[in-house]
């Protein structure tokens, strides 16, 4: 019987197979906890062969959580073809079903920004910021530029919506139907407050 010949990953396929593997383990475990030796044990492979790849645990980290950083956004990217009101909302549906069914890299991206490491907090900072940005940019006011009022409200609202999903993932006290709405809810609310300060703001 002739052996079966097993195929050799490119590195771009290892790294990126090691940093779905960095989204579980980081999910389960805070970076603290997790050493070189965890890591190159659950990827079975030698400590030497994972710092080709990642020279250091941070590197492997950052990586992690810039991933799924780039992984959500992209998911939840809008559909320019569909009207404002209706484009949030597909947007949300796709967000939640990010949350929902990447539970693991999503609690692995949101509690990495909460940490005190400048680095991954600018990962996470960036997609966050390009995320209000179009939510923004789907908005209406007038002037060539967004009202800072709406800016902050959306800001603040992304927040909300970041905790909420957390919560929700861990206690999972209601459907997800009820999540949604108050998602909705509150950033209805957020812009009509942005609109109460600022007249440049419209609500819809």
């Amino acid at each position: 019987m002739a052996a079966v010949r097993r195929s050799r990953l490119t590195i771009d396929e290892r790294r990126e197979q090691l940093v779905r593997l960095g989204t579980e383990i980081f999910a389960e475990r805070p970076f603290d906890e997790v050493s070189i030796d965890d890591i190159a044990a659950a990827a079975q492979i030698s400590k030497g062969l994972l710092y080709h790849y990642f020279p250091s645990k941070r590197d492997f980290y950052v990586e992690v959580v810039r991933c799924s950083a780039l992984e959500m956004e992209a998911l939840t990217e809008p559909d320019p073809s569909l009207e404002p009101r209706a484009r949030r909302s597909a947007s949300l549906d796709r967000y939640l079903d990010y949350v929902e069914t990447h539970a693991q890299g999503y609690s692995t991206l949101m509690r990495a920004g909460i940490g005190s490491d400048p680095q991954v907090g600018a990962v996470v900072e960036e997609v966050r910021a390009r995320i209000v940005d179009r939510i923004v940019g789907g908005m209406t006011y007038t002037g060539d530029e967004p009202p800072a009022a709406l800016e902050i409200a959306v800001r603040g609202w992304v927040g909300f919506a970041e905790a909420a999903s957390l919560d929700w993932l861990e206690h999972r006290g209601l459907p997800r139907d009820g999540l949604r709405a108050i998602l909705v809810s509150i950033l209805g609310a957020s812009v009509d407050a942005a609109a109460a300060v600022d007249p440049r703001v419209q609500t819809e």
